[in-house]
């Protein structure tokens, strides 16, 4: 028989004691708050408990004997007034915002809707396709963490489902979930390419919008947040959320960090006449920004709603959630989502905002990696460079400026030079340095790699919206044919354009982030906006030599590369390993002409100093530049030309020592000069030279 008492008001959620569970709840304009408990099956409820009000708008009930595994849920009275912002409706069962752990499917249908429409009370229960909270006791991470620096950090950028889901040299049980991702196959591609840090597409568990499961399709990135602490159901494979917890302890013996990308700007309770789901029941107007007379929502993410961080108990259940994925599950590290929100005030954006406070003090958050996605469609929601240390940021300015280079376009070789040595415009100016940009040339948000240079317009037609949905101006090009092609000489162009990219991407100032797919020519079809194609058209398609490689145990540097997938691979595996090589990638601070160990140098195609002219020749289509570490006498010629034509060039004498050909996007014969020898490049191509002392060339 279940006793019941007064209780604690936090922590907030479930927690387990000897004698039972403390349930807690915030809902400060509620007048009651019910804490519903259900059977086993998650379909009979068993109980419903008033809950006693503390001071400050918060709710507890202790109840006995209940242990780990009970199911449960809330529902909430008060005022139905919608121009006021109020929606209590009690008919709604609400999930948890602070369960760890849920049961059962959630399922569309107009039982979760408060109103129908906006101003008719909707009296239908809808616990019948809710999921139930599960009183969970997971014990904290314990396992070492790899500690990868920001200067030897590279990214790879990955969806859970779609990087195994076709995977053959995964086993069947494990392609497409959290487990699927640590398995040693996997994991051993992810060394060959030289990877130190997962970031994975959100784990948070997410449900599909209604518009896209009434077309038959499926919220397949994930950003429509139902949890903030429950990874996703259908990543697991018996529904263990400890399962999660094994794949980040596999990844991390393996020397790879995980970092998520998070969603805390807005939910899937969208606007108005959205779902009452959670939060939107229990705090209607402090959980979410509201603006107006009737009451709206501010919608600066484009989903129908934005999480309001002003509020003391959002702000606190977005830390209480970092921190539990940081404790409990293990993670390294977050992409924030549309992170300008988290910054904003009804003022704008500051870097004084309380949530950049309260990470910068945190004992816990202040010490793992945080990247910003900086901006989102509200005003002012541009910030790229505005965020305070130690917050890094994806940079879409390196994105375009090295797409409109590598596509021909006049007038980018200054802009590119930025790029390359780090940005040091939008991030020097409040002491940051050149390993706050997080460099890009895809990511899961547009055109893939292969894509970039096989399209011109996308083909979003899969979508159900016309073509209308997605980018119209991808800085893309096709080479010739839109499409694919058999043609063998656009073929080949597409390829060692994908390889002056890399190059470029590897050879420059930064942190350098891969999308997943990029090493193996992975195709969208055109689609530049899947984020509802849960296909093989997301779905990573792995050739048969990587599938080889691995399942063959032939996991050495020994490529074997036959086919374009193993190029690009090989390619990636010794970039990796030269920037780690080189202190100068290394170097934390921007290289200006008073720093006594680094240097950086800009040449024309003439071996001579680039001057005004040169940088302002709009026909100038080739970048030359030597990085210098004084110290260990390293010195690293990189020539990127974007051309149609083949270019004649003097490559920069250096007194007693000759250059050496690393490598390069065309297949070259080996090159050893002694400077100023005139090489010919070809169209659309790049090199890395290497300095040796004279006396060592033959070594």
């Amino acid at each position: 028989m279940l006793t019941s008492h007064r209780g604690q008001p936090a922590p907030l959620g479930s927690s387990l004691h000897d004698q039972g569970v403390n349930f807690a709840a915030y809902a400060p304009d509620a007048t009651e708050v019910q804490l519903c408990l259900f059977d086993q099956s998650g379909h009979s409820e068993i109980a419903a408990l008033t809950m006693y009000r503390h001071e400050g708008g918060l709710w507890s009930v202790f109840v006995s004997p209940l242990r780990a595994g009970a199911l449960y849920g809330f529902r909430v009275k008060g005022l139905y007034e919608p121009d006021n912002g109020h929606l209590f409706n009690h008919h709604k069962l609400l999930l948890d915002p602070y369960c760890k752990d849920f049961q059962g499917e959630f399922t569309w249908s107009e039982r979760h809707f408060c109103h129908l429409p906006v101003g008719t009370f909707n009296t239908s229960d809808n616990a019948v396709d809710m999921p139930k909270s599960r009183v969970e006791d997971l014990p904290k991470y314990d396992g070492e963490r790899p500690c990868i620096p920001w200067s030897k950090t590279l990214i790879y950028e990955c969806h859970v489902r779609g990087a195994t889901q076709q995977c053959e040299f995964v086993p069947k049980h494990l392609r497409g979930k959290f487990l699927g991702l640590s398995h040693s196959n996997f994991v051993a591609h992810l060394a060959s390419l030289g990877v130190t840090t997962l970031e994975l597409l959100p784990c948070h568990a997410f449900i599909s919008e209604q518009f896209l499961t009434a077309k038959g399709l499926k919220n397949y990135w994930g950003y429509n947040s139902l949890s903030f602490f429950v990874p996703h159901k259908a990543y697991l494979i018996e529904g263990q959320i400890r399962e999660f917890q094994q794949m980040v302890r596999e990844l991390h013996l393996a020397g790879i960090e995980v970092i998520l990308d998070v969603v805390y700007n807005h939910t899937a309770e969208g606007g108005m006449d959205g779902p009452m789901l959670s939060l939107k029941g229990l705090n209607n107007t402090g959980y979410y920004r509201m603006v107006g007379e009737p009451a709206n929502y501010i919608n600066d993410t484009g989903c129908g709603n934005t999480l309001n961080i002003d509020d003391p108990f959002t702000l606190k259940l977005v830390v209480d959630s970092l921190r539990y994925w940081v404790e409990y599950m293990g993670v390294d590290g977050f992409r924030f989502d549309l992170a300008t929100i988290l910054a904003r005030t009804e003022h704008g954006f500051t870097q004084k905002h309380a949530f950049l406070q309260v990470i910068a003090q945190d004992p816990v958050l202040s010490k793992v990696k945080l990247i910003a996605e900086p901006w989102d469609v509200g005003p002012g929601g541009y910030q790229l460079g505005g965020f305070p240390s130690p917050w890094r940021e994806w940079n879409d300015k390196y994105r375009d400026t090295v797409r409109r280079f590598w596509r021909g376009d006049a007038g980018t070789l200054s802009e590119l030079a930025k790029r390359v040595h780090g940005s040091h415009e939008l991030f020097e100016h409040n002491q940051r340095g050149p390993l706050n940009s997080v460099n890009f040339l895809t990511s899961h948000d547009g055109f893939t790699l292969a894509d970039w240079v096989t399209y011109e317009q996308k083909h979003n037609f899969a979508n159900g919206e016309d073509n209308r949905d997605g980018h119209s101006e991808n800085i893309s090009f096709n080479c010739g044919v839109e499409g694919e092609t058999e043609h063998e000489h656009i073929l080949s162009l597409r390829l060692q354009i994908q390889k002056s990219a890399l190059i470029t991407l590897m050879m420059s100032k930064g942190v350098p982030m891969l999308a997943a797919g990029s090493e193996i020519l992975h195709s969208q079809q055109g689609n530049n906006n899947a984020y509802c194609q849960d296909n093989e058209i997301n779905w990573l398609d792995w050739p048969a030599s990587i599938v080889a490689r691995l399942t063959e145990n032939k996991r050495s540097t020994d490529w074997c590369a036959k086919d374009d997938a193993g190029v690009l691979c090989e390619l990636m595996s010794r970039l990796q390993k030269l920037r780690c090589d080189y202190a100068i990638f290394h170097h934390p601070f921007y290289i200006h002409t008073k720093d006594e160990r680094f240097n950086i140098s800009w040449f024309n195609k003439n071996a001579m100093p680039m001057t005004e002219g040169d940088w302002h020749d709009s026909h100038n289509k080739t970048l030359i530049y030597m990085l210098t570490d004084t110290l260990r006498k390293q010195n690293l010629l990189v020539i990127l030309h974007a051309g149609n034509d083949d270019q004649e060039v003097k490559l920069p004498a250096l007194p007693g020592a000759i250059w050496k050909l690393l490598l390069s996007s065309v297949h070259p014969t080996e090159i050893t000069d002694r400077g100023h020898q005139t090489q010919t490049l070809s169209a659309h191509s790049a090199w890395v030279y290497q300095s040796l002392n004279e006396d060592l060339k033959n070594d």
